[in-house]
């Protein structure tokens, strides 16, 4: 462990997710100004901060992603990479759609989905028709 702390305080940034157990946070906690801005810190609302690793790399490996909503309501979140074929990402976004539609609060009134924009990480956004994906 004490190797991939240096390797990431030196820069090394090839990782995608950081699983740890509550014991190390001490020691991985002080790399927050490294992890903090690219989103890596393992937070416990997350499940990157468990006792129970297996079962958290597992789901990691299995596709599980966080999303949030920002100030604005707006849902940013990934749902998939440039390599995945045009059936994967479709795959991907229909049943991110299904979970954001099913944990709808029962207090939300009104219509909940308005628009979705798909774009890469820098590109430009493209508009779906929210009616379209829905019928799939």
């Amino acid at each position: 462990m004490a190797d991939y702390l240096q390797k990431i305080q030196a820069g090394w940034a090839d990782i995608d997710v950081i699983i740890a157990t509550p014991d190390v946070m001490g020691e991985v906690g002080r790399l927050g100004k490294v992890l903090g801005p690219r989103g890596l810190m393992p937070n416990p609302k997350s499940g990157t901060v468990t006792t129970d690793v297996a079962k958290a790399v597992k789901e990691v490996k299995a596709g599980k992603i966080e999303f949030r909503v920002d100030k604005a309501g707006i849902l940013h979140a990934c749902v998939g990479k440039a390599s995945f074929e045009p059936k994967q990402l479709a795959d991907n976004i229909r049943a991110f759609l299904t979970t954001v539609i099913r944990l709808r609060p029962a207090t939300a009134k009104g219509t909940y989905i308005r628009s979705i924009n798909l774009s890469s990480t820098m590109g430009p956004g493209v508009a779906i028709d929210k009616n379209q994906v829905a019928a799939h």
